[in-house]
């Protein structure tokens, strides 16, 4: 059976150029950074070429990058480090309801803990006013985290701004990139963002990698203690396989993003020309023109979205119903209930998120999939009769 691969926020194969990279950290290269003998210092430069490519990549210096494991450890570690770091200021925390599980799920723990946290509301496209920020900011407010580009319908924040808005009221500023980054332009200085997440994963480099961004000078305790790693403020022997697939990816996307995102816009703008125009009773999620250009999120009415995602893997097109991270909740994610849709819409999302290796070919059979699978689901569906 032929297969399409349509869901890279979930995960992106790795670049053949990464894979080739690993090779000698796979055999010979084997050694423990931290250790001062021949082995150990292989790694150790290694590792320090790693993080000039990920900082050249960013507009940041060396000495700004931080590797974690993920992006889930990174925003973790933001949210906590500030908020622990900062707490004798006050214990207000400013985020949106379209944040990634791993900044909704810290905030509910630092609430649960005595820290107040306010939640911006966002428009029908997902989109947060500035103004809204300005006026949600007290003098208790420590930290704002504000996602650079949702990972469900592909909204661009306006971070920069927002930014602005915390510099002038010295407060930090922390962005989850995860879902921007290789899509739009990422330069933490440009942004004038102190804090800013990214994951190896999503840039077609291992899983189990990402970074924390910390501008110079900003205060934040470690999450994870134990060792000297990471400048002291991230303990435990480097993934040292992540970390040079992750320089090695940075590298190349330094050079080729701009094509290959062009590509992804022109592949995801001809599918959901298809869908909307053949497929009646279909909502297109996020901003029509603020949106990173490989996501295509639909809300089809009088579908149900599990059964559509599942329906469409049995015709070989793999995409997802929303987040990775919220697979399998039967409720819709915080995403869709803050962008309160129409309850026919709210329970039917399915989204298509293209790679730089898709195609024209992969275009036309994922969207004969799709039309065949809503027409299945309908012809079953006493809503869709009855309508």
């Amino acid at each position: 059976m032929k297969r399409v691969y349509l869901d890279n926020n979930s995960t992106t194969p790795l670049d053949p150029r990464v894979a080739i990279a690993l090779e000698p950290f796979l055999k010979d290269v084997f050694g423990n950074p931290s250790n001062l003998h021949f082995f150990g210092r292989m790694c150790a430069e290694s590792l320090a070429e790693a993080r000039e490519q990920v900082a050249a990549f960013l507009g940041a210096a060396p000495e700004e990058v931080y590797f974690t494991s993920g992006g889930t450890e990174a925003n973790n570690w933001a949210l906590k480090g500030v908020a622990f770091a900062h707490e004798a200021r006050g214990r207000h925390i400013v985020t949106s309801p379209i944040e990634h599980s791993s900044v909704l799920s810290t905030c509910q723990y630092l609430a649960e803990n005595g820290w107040r946290i306010t939640y911006l509301p966002v428009d029908r496209f997902g989109l947060i006013d500035p103004e809204d920020v300005r006026r949600a900011i007290t003098k208790e407010t420590v930290l704002v985290s504000v996602m650079l580009a949702n990972n469900e319908n592909g909204t661009i924040e306006p971070v920069k701004e927002i930014a602005a808005i915390c510099q002038k009221t010295g407060v930090l500023f922390h962005t989850d990139a995860v879902a921007a980054v290789g899509k739009i332009p990422v330069q933490v200085k440009e942004l004038g963002v102190d804090l800013l997440t990214i994951s190896g994963h999503k840039l077609h480099a291992p899983k189990g990698t990402g970074v924390l961004y910390i501008r110079n000078g900003i205060e934040i305790l470690p999450l994870i203690h134990g060792g000297h790693q990471e400048r002291g403020l991230r303990a435990g022997t480097e993934n040292v396989l992540g970390i040079i697939g992750l320089g090695t990816s940075c590298k190349v996307l330094a050079q080729e993003w701009p094509t290959q995102a062009a590509t992804m816009k022109r592949l995801r703008d001809r599918f959901e020309q298809l869908v909307l125009s053949r497929i009646p009773e279909v909502r297109l999620n996020g901003h029509p023109t603020k949106r990173v250009p490989n996501v295509a999120h639909f809300s089809i009415g009088y579908v149900e979205g599990e059964a559509l995602v599942m329906n469409l893997d049995l015709e070989g097109v793999a995409v997802a119903s929303g987040s990775a991270c919220a697979s399998g909740e039967a409720e819709p994610s915080p995403t869709l209930r803050a962008l309160r849709l129409e309850p026919i819409f709210a329970n039917s999302p399915v989204r298509f998120s293209f790679g730089k290796d898709n195609t024209d070919e992969d275009v036309d059979f994922a969207f004969a999939a799709l039309e065949r699978v809503v027409q299945r689901l309908r012809a079953i569906s006493p809503l869709w009769q009855g309508r």
